[in-house]
Parts: C-alpha cells; structure tokens; sequence
C-alpha cells in the first residue's frame, strides 16, 4: 500500500463530488495529498469548480478520515486501485473524466485488459436477441477474451453468463456499492463472478445505493475498459445509446447485432448502424472488426453448419423459430405440420440443443 491510497480512498469515500471535481483538484495540485488537505482559498482559485461543489467537498471532509477509509476496506477485503496504482486499467487512462478510484471483488488481474468487449442493450431484451448473442460469445469459448458489461437484467446478464458457461473471464461494473446490489434478484451472477469469473468494479462506496443518475456515469467505465462495443438491443432514448455514444467518443469499434425491426428496442441499433456502426451476426465479425486472432474450435460453431445437420422438415421448424419465439399453434400456421409430427420435431430440436422452450409456452432457436 502507498502512502497515497489513503487520501484516494477519502476522496472516493465523498458522496457530493464526483470524478471530475477529484481529477480537477489533483491536477491543479499534481499531489492526492495536497487536494485533500486543501485550504478554501485555494479551492476557489482553481477554474472549472462550482461553489457548490467547493462547499460539498468542504463539508464532507470534515467526517472523513483517510486512515479509516483504507482499514475498513481491508477489514472487508475489497480492493482499491486509483490512477497511481500499478494495476489502474490502461483503457481508462485515456478517457475523458476517468474514475479515480475503483473499489474491487474478485480478481481483476486474471482478466486480459488487451482483449477487452463491452456488451450493452436492453434490460427488457427478447429471446431471441439474447440467444443470437449467448451464441456469439460461445464462438470465444477457452480464450483470454474477456466479457466487460453491467450486471443489469436483460442483456448485461447474458453477456456475463455465457462468458462463465464459456470459460471466459467477465467484468461486470455495477451502478452502487457493493452493499446495495441493484438487481437484487443477481446476486447469484454476482458471486460466481467475483469468487471465479473475473472481477465486479465500481466507483463508489458499499452503502451507496444504485440511484438512477449513477448508470449513466457508470457507463463510460464499461465502454472506457474495452476495445469494442457491442449494442445487442436499444431503443432510441436508452442506456446502451448512452453507452454507444461515450463509445464513439472514446475512440472504441462500436458493432451492433441487427434484430427485427418490428421490434421497438432495435430502433437505436439500426440508427447506429446508419451512422456507420459495424454489423455483426457472428463471432468472426467481431474479429475481423477488431483484428483478432483466435484459435479456432474444432467443432463447428456456426449456425448455419447446424442446420444442415437436420431433415427437411426440422430444419424448417429451426429456421422458423429463429426469426422469433412461437406457439405450437403459431409453427403450425406457419409449416403447415400436422400436430404429432410437429411434436416430435420439437421434442428432438429440444432434446439437440437447436430450440429451447421458454414460458411454458413458446420455443426459441438457440443457435
């Protein structure tokens, strides 16, 4: 530990000021030390600063003392990196407005930095974009990619669990503390993660509750650790349009997976992609996108070599049901299948792997 981290900690521990009060008064000063001992007067000379940002600071600082911020955490093994800590995130380095200090669980250091995807999308995603995406991301089953996302339902929470299902590391970066987990209903997700997977970050304090304004912010940290975005599912006022556009900003491959257009949450993605962001459907897109190499597996992961493998009237289901999730009765209007034969079809595409049933309801491609 250096003698610094103490004083990052403090300043991490505010709750009135953020990043950019911190990074402004550590520039102005060139020492964490000095920032946090500031005198008013000095704070007011520095240009940027509002006076409300100056009094928060003030007051605050008063009930906050550097020494016990770092034994607490200690006390409860959270890690604590900040710009002038050896294992800060070089990604991060470079963007504009960089959090300065990140509280850890898990291992981050068994995450590859240089291999880097964000996933962000929907929180309300459908089936079907979940499934395309689970199969993308099985196409990096055993290597050193790692899945950086939110931990937020919907998207976020494919993109994590297909990383683990595939032996990939995840970074997930929450919008709380880690005492305010928000959604409650991941906390599951959030401990094989932190205890095998890779590592959970976020830039404030274990009781700071997750408050709508804090994802936003959190945004350009899942976007500022990659090498690429990928835009799974947005409509045209949401979080992963935020995400998208700090992504452009931040110099990142912004790629987006095309869904139907029919449906409302793939509106932000096709204005992304009118604007010039890439397409892709399957995992080599991704790769040619960010010129990566990987070895590839020996089986095929391709959906297309899948189908293949099907009579003619499986494959006509299969193909069916990659367009949406549906009805017996709703695959019956479309094939044409009687009910018995149809059953059967969806009883051995189930039992294969190619569909699965959600709801109780309705079956869903998985490939």
């Amino acid at each position: 530990m250096s003698a610094n981290d103490k004083y990052w900690c403090a300043f991490s521990r505010l709750t009135k000021t953020g990043a950019f009060f911190v990074n402004t008064v550590y520039n102005y000063f060139g020492s964490i030390k000095l920032a946090w001992h500031a005198e008013a007067y000095d704070l007011w000379k520095i240009e940027g600063l509002q006076k409300k940002q100056i009094e928060a600071f003030l007051n605050e600082r008063k009930n906050i003392n550097p020494e016990e911020c770092i034994e607490y955490l200690e006390k409860r093994s959270i890690g604590f990196i900040h710009p002038e800590h050896e294992k800060y995130p070089f990604l991060l380095r470079h963007i504009d407005n960089p959090p300065t200090g990140l509280f850890v669980l898990g291992d981050l250091s068994s995450c590859n930095l240089d291999r880097t995807l964000a996933v962000v999308g929907s929180r309300k995603a459908s089936e079907n974009s979940k499934n395309i995406l689970r199969n993308i991301i099985s196409g990096f089953c055993g290597t050193d990619i790692c899945i950086v996302s939110g931990l937020a339902e919907g998207i976020d929470t494919a993109a994590h669990k297909a990383a683990i299902e595939n032996g990939l590391k995840t970074i997930a970066v929450i919008g709380g503390g880690f005492d305010k987990l928000y959604p409650k209903s991941n906390i599951d997700l959030f401990n094989k993660i932190i205890n095998d997977s890779g590592a959970v970050l976020t830039e404030y304090w274990p009781d700071v509750d997750a408050i709508s304004w804090h994802f936003p912010v959190r945004n350009r940290i899942v976007s500022g650790l990659a090498k690429g975005v990928i835009v799974a599912e947005a409509a045209l006022k949401s979080g992963a349009m935020i995400t998208a556009k700090l992504a452009l900003e931040q110099g990142k491959e912004l790629m987006c997976m095309p869904g139907l257009i029919s449906n409302p949450n793939t509106q932000g993605i096709y204005k992304l992609i009118k604007n010039g962001a890439g397409i892709i459907t399957s995992t080599q897109d991704i790769l040619d996108l960010l010129n990566w190499t990987i070895i590839p597996r020996t089986k095929s992961n391709d959906p297309s070599d899948k189908i293949k493998e099907l009579t003619t009237e499986e494959r006509l289901v299969a193909e069916c049901l990659q367009k949406d999730s549906l009805t017996v009765d709703e695959i019956i209007l479309k094939t044409n299948l009687n009910i018995n034969d149809l059953m059967v079809i969806l009883t051995k595409l189930e039992i294969n792997g190619f569909i699965e049933q959600i709801n109780g309801e309705k079956y869903i491609s998985v490939i």
